[in-house]
Order: C-alpha cells, then structure tokens, then sequence
C-alpha cells in the first residue's frame, strides 16, 4: 500500500497519463482536484512550488511535489514498475 497523492485537474490529458500508468501499475492513489484558476491553487503550490498539473507526492520515497507527466511516469515505472 503506497501512501501516492496526485494534483488534478478533470480534462487534463497530462493528468490523464499520470492516472492511466497509477493504473496499470495497480497503484492506489489520493487525487486532490485543483481549481480552474491557477491564482486558487494554494495547496499545490505549497507542495510543489509551482501551480500546474499534474502534481505527485510520494511521502514514502521522500518525494514532495514532482511535476510533469512525463518525469512521473518515468518515476513511477522505475519505482514500482516490475
């Protein structure tokens, strides 16, 4: 059981990606969907630092705010990927 959180917008293909590899890897996750308005994204930026999306946090690979479709789908087949 992993402990994976994931910053979303609904309609956003990169975060799309990012759902669809958390699935094939059978993956449980947490998803916060964030609001429209970058300006309303507090909590993400507080994780991450910036306000796209997606956003991962994997608190037990000490991973607090990842962004990028691409760099998180590479981190996830590389850490839990067979």
């Amino acid at each position: 059981m992993s402990n994976l959180e994931l910053y979303v917008l609904p309609g956003c293909p990169y975060c799309a990606k990012v759902e669809t590899k958390l699935d094939e890897l059978g993956l449980d996750y947490e998803e916060h969907e964030v609001p429209r308005s970058h300006a309303d994204r507090d909590e993400v930026e507080a994780v991450s630092g910036q306000t796209g999306v997606p956003v991962l946090v994997d608190p037990d690979n000490d991973v607090e705010g990842m962004p990028e479709s691409d760099d998180i789908v590479a981190y996830l087949d590389e850490q839990y990927g067979n």
